[in-house]
């Protein structure tokens, strides 16, 4: 390649907007043209400085486009378009997914038990989107898409009353508009990251989904999986209106707690309604727990120590999800959302500041 001279370029950076001027070099054979200024200075097809586009990149992950324009401007007096945020965020989005999926496995110091919790979370998308799906409208036509959620923790001791305790700091979060193939890949690599081949336990905590079912045997067979409380609660809830025994329901959840699933199954069986779609929404809520017996002993799961609530992964949906993708008047693309949430669960994760050093360097 050879010097065709020097060629202006303006910056918008920390400092302000700035002009610099550097050598492009051309091939003479195919025209190939190259900036090696814009490459050492890491603005190669950008207007924005490393500095400003993280910003950016931050302000767009946390709240919408529009308020982070103004937001930018007020606290930085750093003066961007609410679309070049949301082009960076994107951009850098899929950088951050594309960084964690080649990091290094190192193995770390063997944890006690290591939990892995995963769930869903409906997200307004964009008509063309969701065309032709069915979901849950009036009309039988979805309006969002699933957003599957998973985290991963770790916790070393209980409380004196033998409650568990989550250790500080050590919850990771994955996340993805995809299908539950994919997200099992994906959930399970982050586990084998945070130490799953080292962990002396693993307990895998979900709500009994059928495709959580297939992740959990496909990935973590040797795992101890939990159907979280809550969501065996529920179930009972809806088996006691369904059987009009809300008065019964304190009992069934007492045998609940205690994992006598069959117990609880011969309190329940004479109020089943005797026809009609009562009786056959009842013994599909029955059913739930038959087919769920192993993965309901509770009181077994709180004497080994154990959560036995997916209260993490919850949390992980409004924090990584609602908070950021489901504010009035959102609808998303699927490109765009699944980009966000990379960088939400970078910056969720700790790991937003491990991603820019290595890409500095």
């Amino acid at each position: 390649m050879y010097s065709q001279g020097l060629r202006p370029k303006t910056l918008t950076t920390l400092m302000g907007t700035v002009e610099y001027r550097r050598s492009l070099f051309v091939c003479p054979h195919c025209g190939a043209s190259r900036f090696p200024g814009d490459e050492l200075l890491d603005v190669v097809g950008t207007g924005f400085s490393p500095g400003v586009r993280r910003l950016m990149a931050r302000a767009g992950s946390r709240t919408s486009f529009v308020e982070a324009e103004s937001d930018l401007a007020t606290y930085a007096n750093i003066q961007v378009n609410r679309r070049d945020i949301e082009r960076i965020a994107e951009h850098l989005g899929r950088e951050v997914e594309n960084w964690r999926n080649h990091l290094p496995t190192l193995p770390p110091e063997p944890v006690p038990i290591l939990y892995v919790s995963f769930d869903g979370t409906a997200v307004p998308m964009r008509r063309q989107e969701v065309a032709g799906r069915k979901g849950r409208q009036p009309d039988g036509s979805a309006k969002g898409r699933e957003v599957k959620v998973g985290c991963v923790f770790t916790q070393t001791h209980t409380t004196d009353e033998g409650f568990p305790v989550r250790d500080n700091d050590s919850t990771t979060f994955v996340a993805g508009l995809e299908s539950s193939t994919l997200f099992g890949e994906r959930i399970y690599q982050e586990a084998v990251h945070r130490g799953l081949d080292q962990a002396r336990t693993v307990v895998v905590l979900t709500d009994g989904a059928a495709y959580n079912k297939t992740i959990v045997q496909t990935h973590f067979p040797k795992a101890t999986h939990i159907i979280d409380l809550y969501h065996a609660r529920e179930h009972l809830h809806a088996l006691a209106v369904l059987c009009r025994a809300t008065d019964q329901e304190e009992k069934w959840k007492d045998l609940l707690d205690q994992g006598a699933i069959g117990q609880l199954a011969d309190s329940v069986r004479p109020l089943i309604p005797k026809r009609g779609i009562p009786r056959k929404e009842a013994l599909k809520e029955l059913s739930y727990f038959l087919k769920n017996k192993k993965l309901m002993q509770y009181a077994q799961f709180r004497r080994q120590g154990f959560f036995i609530g997916s209260g993490v992964v919850e949390a992980g949906c409004r924090t990584v999800v609602a908070q950021r993708l489901k504010q009035p008047g959102m609808f998303w693309s699927v490109r765009g959302a699944h980009a966000i949430l990379q960088l939400r669960c970078g910056f969720l994760s700790n790991l937003f500041d491990r991603f820019w050093d290595d890409r500095a360097a």
